[in-house]
């Protein structure tokens, strides 16, 4: 059985371990690495888990992004990720738990603003769009700052036709 704590709650230098772990040494030559350059995760909406023994087992981080559209004009987004549990204990649940709180924490926030911005992220479409309604549709004019697969960019969003048909990611510069 799994706890989850506020992220903030964890050392900095086991994070990082963690995802050196889940993702490798090269992790920050990543795309989504480049999209959220410069910008601190959301300590409200950032989560990690711990296993019976209390030992860190997974995290995930919740970043503010903008997509600026052709205008140059910003449209907020929360960027979902990295999701990151350590290999030896990935398919059980940890993730599927640090999601779920996540997104209820965008979904509990948004109650008090009338609603919540876009999440976005690059990951499996079939896993995110079952579980999340994440979908690839929206996205299909949108570029991010280095190499990604369009099938596995996704946007979570109320009301999808609000979104910009075309953009760059990057950090929010609000």
């Amino acid at each position: 059985m799994a706890t989850l704590v506020p992220l903030s709650a964890i050392e900095p230098e086991l994070i990082e371990q963690l995802l050196d772990r889940a993702f490798g040494p090269g992790r920050h030559a990543r795309t989504a690495y480049r999209i959220r350059e410069g910008m601190d995760w959301l300590p409200a909406l950032s989560f990690a888990a711990l296993d019976e023994e209390e030992y860190l087992v997974g995290t995930i981080q919740l970043w503010p992004v903008a997509l600026t559209d052709r205008e140059g004009r910003q449209h907020p987004m929360l960027m979902v990720g990295p999701v990151a549990v350590v290999p030896e204990r990935q398919s059980e649940g940890f993730g599927k738990g640090l999601m779920v709180a996540a997104l209820e924490a965008v979904d509990a926030s948004a109650s008090e603003t009338s609603s919540a911005l876009p999440q976005v992220m690059i990951g499996d479409p079939e896993y995110y769009g079952r579980f999340w309604g994440f979908t690839a549709a929206p996205t299909q004019g949108w570029h991010c700052p280095g190499p990604f697969e369009r099938t596995r960019l996704l946007v979570r969003c109320a009301n999808p036709a609000v979104l910009p048909e075309e953009g760059m990611l990057g950090p929010w510069q609000g």
